[in-house]
């Protein structure tokens, strides 16, 4: 018996607990993992892509959102989110082959976000309904920094690629990426006197822009 064991064994002593039986620890959790439904959270609204569009606008997640019908219409939604910020049409634009193919002229682009950047754009691979959450994968048609150092990060998301909930992501994820990045909201943290800092680590906003 090695000495952690000896010491929780005294704990459980003291206690009055028995050690757990390995065994039945195993069969709770497949009885647990054979029904998901039981353990799964209701979404707001039986649609995943509804229960997201939500889920992101919702307080916890304090994104905004914008919906359009087809892709092509990508970069007039951009410009009235810039126009409504008093930005200027200057994006780091995700280097996207279907990205890329849009018509953003009158824009300045560039492919990867400098540090002072002020709106950057990039696709999500998924979306997920259960918590708002955008999933973005490392690859060569994406720079990753573009979600964490720009004042406003714009995410578009195809509304075919939200999937209900956080373990439905997990099944598709194989071969798993280099990198994953799962984003939920504006970047914020209350260290600092309890007091809600938004943009302390990232992005002070997030937009999406949900086609389809």
């Amino acid at each position: 018996m090695s000495t952690r064991e000896t010491i929780l064994d005294s704990v459980r002593a003291a206690l009055g607990r028995r050690r757990p039986d390995p065994a039945a620890i195993a069969a709770e959790a497949a009885a647990l993992l054979a029904d998901p439904a039981a353990i799964r959270p209701a979404l707001p609204v039986p649609d995943p892509v509804e229960a997201f569009a939500l889920r992101v606008v919702s307080p916890k997640v304090g994104a905004t959102l914008e919906r359009i019908a087809a892709l092509g219409a990508l970069p007039a939604a951009v410009a009235r989110y810039l126009d409504a910020h008093g930005l200027p049409h200057a994006l780091a634009l995700q280097p996207d082959p279907e990205l890329r193919a849009l018509d953003w002229a009158g824009y300045a682009l560039r492919d990867t976000a400098r540090p002072d950047e002020a709106a950057a754009l990039g696709q999500a691979l998924w979306g997920i309904a259960e918590t708002g959450t955008l999933v973005f994968h490392s690859g060569a048609d994406t720079a990753v920094l573009n979600h964490f150092l720009p004042l406003h990060h714009i995410a578009v998301l195809q509304a075919p690629r939200i999937l209900p909930y956080l373990e439905d992501y997990a099944a598709l994820s194989d071969p798993a990426p280099r990198n994953a990045n799962l984003v939920t909201g504006a970047s914020g943290t209350t260290d600092i006197e309890g007091s809600y800092v938004r943009g302390a680590h990232g992005p002070r906003f997030l937009h999406v822009v949900l086609v389809g």
